[in-house]
């Protein structure tokens, strides 16, 4: 086909508009018509639906690897091919993932906040059960991260297909019975009317009281006060939370009282990573998109991911 006419919205983006003429397309505005569409705002639906709608693109490329806020809009359909950004930041997130436990295990926010020698304790990954709720890239990147660690996981996710790197799969039915074990619970899986409130006061309360959690997925997955009840009650080790519900978390909120909860604001895939990864995705995409062949993370309607 002739050069893809792809435009870029709701802003100009120098990044991604070198990717597109490394790919040998032509870069322009939301509101020309093109035959693709780069939206690099995901919480921007109306902006989304109006480009759609002026640029008549047959293939929409959206930024995050989480697309819940379009699902939710309604904008997903069969006319049009639908990528995300999902397996872009999945090594920087398996890494971040894989940080917020061993600190959590290790004691490290007491010991970086405290100013006397104090008592001697830490856990330990090695050997011990995993199970993580997810089967996309995070996950995969993760299982890789986690070998070393000789550590036995189980890997919750729709269907019940084998993932490489897991000692088992078991389908999202059957969760409660993949908690008890686990010396560390991580969230990587997307965000979807069926998996929000995953984890909540029955879940939490099936875990190891030595089990910590560790969300990097989307906040709206964890009962929140039934978290916070869980932290109070000393019923898990603790959580480690890279996305919150509410997000922001405001100033003064429980969860920031609770010593064994660490926190971070959403930064397991910050800009500074996450702009080349993403240029890179597009850079492919619209190669591919340009000779007809198949696109990187394709997006299922009906899904939702």
């Amino acid at each position: 086909m002739a050069a893809p006419r792809v435009a870029i919205g709701p802003h100009s983006s120098a990044a991604a508009e070198d990717a597109v003429r490394a790919a040998g397309g032509v870069p322009g505005g939301p509101e020309s018509v093109a035959d693709a569409l780069v939206w690099l705002a995901p919480r921007d639906t109306a902006g989304l639906r109006a480009a759609l709608a002026a640029t008549a693109a047959r293939w929409v490329q959206l930024s995050s690897a989480g697309i819940e806020r379009t699902a939710a809009a309604g904008l997903l359909d069969h006319g049009r091919l639908w990528t995300s950004a999902k397996g872009v930041y999945a090594d920087e997130v398996a890494e971040h993932a894989l940080t917020l436990a061993l600190a959590g295990l290790r004691q490290l926010p007491m010991r970086i906040a405290a100013r006397s020698w104090g008592r001697p304790g830490g856990d330990s990954l090695f050997d011990e059960p995993v199970t993580i709720l997810g089967g996309g890239g995070i996950t995969a990147s993760l299982l890789r991260l986690l070998a070393p660690f000789r550590a036995r996981v189980t890997v919750v996710r729709r269907r019940a297909d084998p993932v490489p790197g897991a000692v088992r799969t078991v389908q999202a039915s059957d969760l409660d019975a993949a908690l008890p074990d686990a010396k560390v619970v991580f969230l990587a899986l997307a965000l979807t009317p069926e998996t929000e409130r995953v984890i909540g006061a029955a879940q939490l309360a099936a875990m190891r009281r030595d089990a910590w959690l560790v969300n990097v997925a989307r906040g709206r997955h964890v009962d929140t006060g039934a978290l916070v009840a869980a932290l109070v009650a000393a019923g898990i080790a603790g959580a480690a939370l890279d996305v919150t519900d509410p997000e922001p978390l405001p100033d003064g909120h429980p969860l920031w009282a609770q010593q064994r909860c660490i926190i971070t604001p959403h930064t397991a895939d910050p800009a500074e990573l996450s702009d080349t990864a993403l240029a890179r995705r597009i850079r492919d995409n619209v190669s591919r998109f340009g000779a007809g062949q198949p696109l990187l993370g394709l997006v299922d309607p009906v899904a939702g991911y």
